[in-house]
């Protein structure tokens, strides 16, 4: 069976093909007018996301590396404007990337919020130190400064009538004001609220407006009048509020007739719809199922942002976990969901049919299954405490995760992608810090805790039909043994099913038989606690790494350690087997990635692209990619690139042979100028000094080497030049080199020439052996002088005596 097997191909490298990274940690979020950007603040830049695909298109940062307080998108799309902690404004051409211009904020204090005007010509910057300025963008100068609010203006907006020429705003002291941009004056103060107001949205017909505020409340007010209409209690602190737009049915929202409906978003979590005119709820959201109806506002899942984006269709929410969700306009269904913000990555694996997902366990009791196609990303709830551990079965579609909140749970994904629970099992008395599944059938579970013991859990065979509406179903302990004087790190199932490993913070790792956790052996040798174990696909070894900085292979037949690996400077948190187990792939808490053959105890390559402990590690079923995650919060999707980096090898070398070819039939030929340019590229000194001399001797003489000369690029000049230096060493060759360097002396100019790279040392390099080689023709000319002179006198004797042989 074996030889039918293709040989195993040694992996040499890997590639980053994907990074999923931070890109939301607060703060504003704003989609472009035509629904297919989104802005996000995140501490010194603001990110811009594909919301298509999920990837992250732009990062546009400050220079000055401090944090942007705010910034805002024009309505037309085209200029964006950051405001940083250093009191500057910034223009951005984002699509370039590019800053187009700078200016100071002349703010005293921070610039807390911003807004433009629908002609995107102005914009208004509210600043901490209580006054707003209004910029002319097209002009670049300030045209008013607004004085008389009271504390930090965290609220801006243009009415959405230009002719009107009126502004919006609200500071600490919960009023609204309005401001008259042609007197500069506050013309009307709306008061009403009694906590921040926290949003101001104006009517389709720009007469009515709607405020809503920390206070519970949203009012309705008469633009013309500037008299609240109504008030509208909501029960909750209200964040945002977006109007419906009229003409639409909103039918499943519960709008049944005509006239002003808004959605608000705020502590407790869900969108509600209310009607305006009878100031009563007619939609609420149903409560998610892990979220009890009697629950606390504790913030936790509060919503702090909501916006309408009526070209998609779509409502976008912003939750305080960073998490940015869409939702369908017309029916507020789930559409799609972001996670901005991972924390910590404590674990990570592929999952689903094809290797499609990854499951991630962050440093929080919720679960995030990204799709990696468009990084959709589902947040299972579940689990009480920070989630440690996960594992996959073989077939990828359901998967296990234990915390440390003493439990464990199975998951199941369905053919549609959705994850539900379908198990959980309790009975350690201590958080559960490593688990692992069953190799061959979805059969059992073992898990390992900081209590010292080992459970193995048998999983029942209904579990796979199990239905959502049922529950999860209650797991028991099959067995349980006390495994280690100390905490447990890590346990792992051999590919049989028949033995589990364990490997403990004690230093020692040890071998238990599955069905009754009776000990079969210890693996000692260790200096540190062992954080990692793993049973070779293929042979009877296990891999452990430890927090020595090592990794160690052990036979399992007489427990004794067969190779050491070391290289790492600190920890190894996680090891993998791959290239069907003659590889291992080791990850430290120093960021770093090894690859290791095992033949030859050799490290084939470490990769670095972490900046902080990676403690997730795992490859895909086809052994050609890799997904890691990090205390970086950064999760790095990996791909085996040693066919690719072959083949470009083998092409190269087709295309050096090729060359090499061209350039004997070149100079075969003698068109010496094509292969004087093609022997600088291919780099081959000797080739260009055969064709110099070739030009010299045989094809036109000096005149024909400056006209070839000239007629190179300056890269091709700079390196003929360097290749002279070497020729120059050789009194065989100084000839060719001192025609080359009288060449370039005589037709570049000075100026010229000292734009040549390295054109001082070459010029040190030239001088020492030209004084040499001019002294040896100094004397070599003496003597030549010499020899012709006792020529000529040998001469004028031999013609004295022939004539006076021919006189006789």
């Amino acid at each position: 069976m074996a030889a039918a097997n293709p040989p195993v191909r040694f992996k040499t490298n890997y590639a980053v093909s994907r990074k999923i990274e931070p890109f939301y940690k607060g703060g504003r979020v704003q989609i472009s007018q035509d629904g297919e950007y989104m802005f996000c603040s995140c501490g010194t830049k603001v990110h811009v996301l594909c919301l298509a695909t999920g990837t992250l298109v732009h990062s546009i940062e400050q220079d000055d590396q401090e944090d942007i307080t705010t910034f805002v998108l024009s309505d037309d799309d085209e200029i964006l404007v950051t405001a940083s902690r250093a009191l500057l404004l910034k223009q951005w051409e984002w699509r370039e990337n590019k800053c187009a211009r700078t200016w100071k904020a002349v703010h005293v204090a921070p610039v807390a919020s911003m807004a433009f005007d629908p002609t995107s010509t102005l914009l208004a910057t509210g600043g901490c130190d209580s006054t707003i300025k209004v910029w002319d963008v097209i002009k670049q100068y300030c045209t008013h400064n607004l004085k008389g609010s009271s504390g930090v203006v965290h609220l801006v907006k243009f009415h959405p009538d230009v002719s009107r020429l009126q502004l919006f705003s609200s500071s600490m002291d919960y009023k609204i004001r309005v401001w008259d941009l042609q007197t500069s004056k506050c013309v009307a103060l709306l008061e009403s609220h009694y906590s921040a107001v926290t949003c101001l949205a104006f009517s389709a017909d720009r007469e009515t407006l709607v405020s809503s505020g920390r206070d519970k409340i949203c009012t309705v007010w008469d633009l013309n009048t500037r008299a609240a209409e109504r008030t509208i209690p909501v029960y909750e602190s209200v964040e945002s509020v977006v109007l419906l737009p009229e003409g639409v049915d909103f039918s499943p929202l519960g709008v049944k007739k005509p006239g002003l409906h808004f959605l608000t978003a705020g502590s407790k979590g869900i969108l509600q719809v209310w009607d305006a005119s009878a100031a009563t709820c007619v939609y609420s959201q149903p409560l998610p199922r892990h979220r009890a109806a009697s629950e606390e506002e504790t913030g936790e899942h509060s919503l702090v942002h909501c916006a309408l984006v009526p070209v998609k269709d779509k409502v976008v929410t912003v939750s305080a976990e960073h998490n940015i969700v869409f939702y369908d306009a017309r029916t507020l269904q789930l559409r799609k969901q972001f996670a901005g913000y991972n924390g910590e990555v404590l674990d990570v694996r592929f999952l689903g049919p094809g290797d499609s997902h990854i499951v991630v366990a962050t440093n929080s009791p919720q679960l995030k299954v990204f799709e990696l196609a468009t990084s959709d990303c589902q947040i299972l709830y579940g689990h009480t405490d920070t989630v440690l551990a996960l594992d996959v079965f073989r077939k990828g579609m359901l998967f296990v995760s234990c915390s440390k909140d003493k439990s464990f749970r199975v998951w199941r994904m369905k053919k549609t992608g959705q994850v539900v629970c379908v198990a959980q099992g309790a009975g350690h008395a201590n958080g559960v810090g490593a688990i692992s599944c069953s190799r061959m059938k979805e059969s059992f579970v073992v898990t390992a805790s900081q209590d010292c013991t080992i459970k193995v859990w048998n999983l029942p065979e209904s579990l796979s039909a199990k239905a959502k509406a049922a529950g999860p179903e209650g797991l028991h302990a099959h067995l349980t043994e006390k495994a280690h004087d100390k905490d447990v790190n890590s346990v792992a199932v051999s590919p049989n099913d028949k033995l589990i490993a364990t490997g403990s913070q004690d230093k020692t790792a040890k071998l238990w038989a599955s069905h009754d956790c009776s000990l079969m052996g210890v693996f000692s040798g260790h200096k540190r606690g062992i954080w990692c174990v793993q049973f070779s696909p293929v042979d009877q070894v296990l891999a452990t790494s430890s927090a020595d900085g090592s990794v160690k292979i052990w036979g399992l037949q007489d427990f004794s350690c067969l190779k050491t690996f070391e290289g790492h400077d600190a920890s190894v948190l996680k090891i993998i087997f791959v290239s069907r187990g003659t590889q291992v792939l080791s990850s430290g808490s120093d960021g770093l990635l090894k690859l290791w053959t095992i033949k030859t105890n050799e490290c084939v390559k470490t990769l670095d692209s972490h900046e902080d402990k990676v403690w997730g590690l795992h490859a895909n079923k086809l052994d050609n990619s890799l997904v890691t995650g990090s205390s970086d919060s950064c999760i790095v999707l990996w791909k085996d690139v040693t066919e690719i980096e072959l083949e470009e090898e083998q092409a190269k070398q087709e295309e050096q042979i090729l060359k090499e070819q061209e350039l004997s039939n070149l100079l075969y030929e003698k068109r010496f100028l094509k292969a004087l340019g093609l022997a600088i590229s291919l780099d081959r000194p000797h080739t260009v000094l055969t064709v110099v001399k070739a030009i010299l001797k045989e094809y036109g003489g000096k005149e024909d080497l400056e006209r070839n000369l000239l007629k190179l690029r300056k890269d091709q000049k700079e390196a003929v030049l360097r290749y002279a230096i070497s020729w120059n060493t050789n009194s065989r060759n100084c000839h060719e080199a001192q025609a080359v360097v009288q060449t370039l002396l005589q037709h570049e100019a000075p100026e010229s020439l000292l734009q040549f790279e390295g054109i001082a040392t070459a010029v040190e390099s030239l001088l020492p052996y030209t004084e040499r080689h001019f002294q040896r023709l100094g004397r070599l000319l003496q003597a030549a002088t010499f020899l012709d002179f006792m020529w000529q006198n040998m001469r004028l004797a031999e013609a004295s005596q022939w004539d006076e042989d021919m006189s006789t």
